[in-house]
């Protein structure tokens, strides 16, 4: 069993809980803007001090409302300073912020209410109630109910007046380390979300020695970063904390379609998202280059940064090539670093695994895309590649304060600082996670190096075994050949199946351009696109690149193109934008059985060993 172990940077602190951590940040810069809210064309900055004083007026209403120690406070809200303002109002009044993904359907919102006994919601818009109206009736236990956009927050506010500083004290120095600060969801890609018990020490502990590991980004001066990601989910969740202990300056944009400008504006030092954001700004920029008759050129400077990422990895970059470099630098590279604000340094990614190709492309950009991994049940990352200790093709070293082994199945184990305390209500998946010496078992498959940097293989129940006994890890090839600018989504087949083979989705939103910079119509239908001999030329291009890093065995033979696209509301994807492979495989088992049988709609051209 291979196994690491990165020791604690900062002690544990088992007293303290999330507010301390404001606590802190105001007595050691007061005046410093902690936040950013949009006005006009920039950004009014948002003091710790003014940030603190929102916060207990606002936790001084949930008081005077009725809140007690440990109530559940369900929330649905889109990214937004509001989101933060609101959490840490939540943890001040004593109470368990219940987060609701803001496109959550009515059925799910009442098994999250239903299953955590939150007594309260709090709802940012109109479309929220409306969901959470359809199923009122059957949710008892909500007794209080505020509606952000009827102005409910200034009433809270107003409301809490007569609560007393002592009062609110004796509410928000309560809990200790030890006890539930949030009741987080899984995003359900399997079954039936879970409650998810993280603790204050959970977040205090893991932001204390997350900072210390990544000093060189959340406290260099001006740390800045534009919050775009849900914060319904961990990952973000986190890093909002993060960035309250660490001083960094925070704005949010919750519409992408406005995220190039507002990225602009706000100048972030560093950005945090999911592969797929990067993998989106990469296409978007080669389809603009392509639609200007400079596609060749783009590609070219690609292909150079790659190379050039590649041998400053080996410590030794050739003349002609810094030359080369230096060239695209100027007509392409400058151009995309200021698409992203000009300043950014480090993109933090996680979620999904980002291809090297990608890794690289970005790092000869001067930005070091800093992969880690982790779960809800480990308040999100175990693992994250550091500015002094990154490797591309990983998810990094174990942070402070973790172990990471690799069972004799594959499965990474972890223990540490962040992991969760429990299910709720739910002993027998509680116990079903552990191992006997307190490892939490993730489900996922990977490897450790030398050096002890992770790198994730796949999920461990998703693994496909043929008919031939071969075992393929999907991901793998999912990943790369999603990459491509006319793929939205992949799923590869094949378990009990003499070859392995894959569903795939057309990128609804780059297909347009994709057929303008090919000579083709770009109002054609999904229907059309999904038969055309271009698409599936381009789609059997991807397929032959993501093949070529695989075995015969392991490679995809057959394919076919679904004329509809996954979403959440169709119930295929999770609100992190994630597969639900049982659900897919479901319903496309039609699409499948074709793959197999007599007549499949398209068979691969080539296939690649190694």
């Amino acid at each position: 069993m291979n196994q690491t172990e990165t020791p604690l940077l900062v002690p544990l602190t088992p007293e303290s809980n999330i507010t301390s951590l404001l606590e802190e940040r105001v007595q050691a810069t007061p005046h410093q803007a902690l936040f950013a809210v949009p006005q006009g064309d920039g950004w009014r900055d948002i003091t710790a001090t003014e940030f603190r004083n929102q916060v207990v007026s606002l936790a001084k209403g949930l008081i005077a409302q009725g809140i007690k120690p440990g109530d559940k406070i369900a929330f649905m809200c889109k990214t937004s300073y509001e989101w933060s303002l609101i959490d840490f109002a939540i943890f001040y009044a004593g109470a368990v912020m219940v987060p609701i993904y803001e496109t959550s359907s009515p059925l799910q919102i009442h098994w999250v209410l239903e299953d955590s006994g939150a007594r309260a919601i709090i709802l940012q818009a109109e479309e929220y109630h409306e969901r959470f109206s359809e199923i009122r009736g059957n949710t008892p236990n909500i007794d209080l109910v505020w509606r952000m956009d009827e102005g409910d927050l200034d009433t809270l506010a107003a409301a809490g007046a007569e609560v007393s500083d002592e009062t609110l004290e004796e509410r928000r120095s309560a809990a200790k380390g030890d006890d539930i600060a949030t009741l987080i969801y899984t995003s359900g890609s399997t079954g039936r979300p879970k409650g998810c018990v993280l603790t204050h020490s959970n977040f205090v502990d893991l932001s204390r020695n997350a900072a210390a590991g990544l000093n060189e980004v959340v406290r260099e001066p001006g740390a800045s970063t534009l919050l775009f990601v849900t914060l319904a989910h961990v990952f973000a969740r986190f890093i909002s904390v993060l960035c309250v202990y660490s001083g960094v300056r925070v704005g949010h944009q919750p519409d992408t379609s406005q995220l190039v400008p507002s990225l602009g504006s706000f100048r972030p030092s560093f950005i945090l998202a999911v592969p797929r954001v990067f993998e989106k700004v990469y296409n978007s920029a080669e389809q603009k280059a392509e639609a200007g008759r400079k596609g060749k050129i783009f590609r070219a400077a690609a292909a150079c940064a790659v190379e050039y990422s590649e041998a400053l990895e080996k410590g030794k970059v050739g003349f002609g090539l810094k030359l080369k470099y230096a060239l695209y630098d100027k007509l392409v590279f400058a151009k995309l670093r200021e698409t992203l604000g000009g300043r950014v340094k480090y993109a933090i990614s996680g979620s999904a695994p980002l291809s090297r190709y990608l890794g690289h492309f970005y790092h000869s950009l001067t930005i070091k895309v800093l992969e880690g991994y982790g779960l809800t049940e480990t308040t999100a990352p175990v693992t994250v590649n550091l500015p002094d200790k990154f490797k591309i093709g990983t998810v990094g070293p174990a942070l402070p304060g973790h172990t990471v082994r690799i069972a004799d199945d594959g499965e990474i184990q972890v223990k540490g600082i962040d992991v969760f305390k429990e299910y709720w209500n739910n002993p027998e998946e509680t116990k079903k996670v552990f191992t006997e010496d307190g490892f939490f078992k993730t489900g996922d498959l990977g490897t450790l190096d030398a050096d002890g940097y992770l790198s994730i293989t796949g999920r461990k129940k998703e693994i496909i075994v043929t008919a031939g006994g071969k075992n393929v890890a999907p991901a793998v090839l999912e990943d790369a050949i999603r990459a491509n600018p006319i793929v939205g989504q992949i799923v590869v087949v094949g378990d009990q199946k003499p070859f392995i083979a894959a569903l795939v989705t057309l990128d609804t939103e780059m297909l347009p351009t994709w057929l303008t910079n090919n000579g083709e119509d770009p109002n054609m239908s999904l229907n059309e696109a999904a038969a055309h001999p271009k698409v599936l030329a381009e789609i059997q291009r991807a397929v032959d690149e993501g093949n070529a890093y695989m075995s015969r065995a392991e490679s995809i033979r057959k394919f076919v193109v679904l004329p509809t696209d996954f979403t959440e509301d169709s119930g295929h994807l999770t609100p992190k934008m994630s597969i639900k492979r049982d659900n897919i495989l479901r319903d496309f088992q039609a699409d499948i059985d074709k793959i197999y049988g007599d007549n499949p709609q398209t068979e691969a051209l080539h296939t690649h060993g190694k």
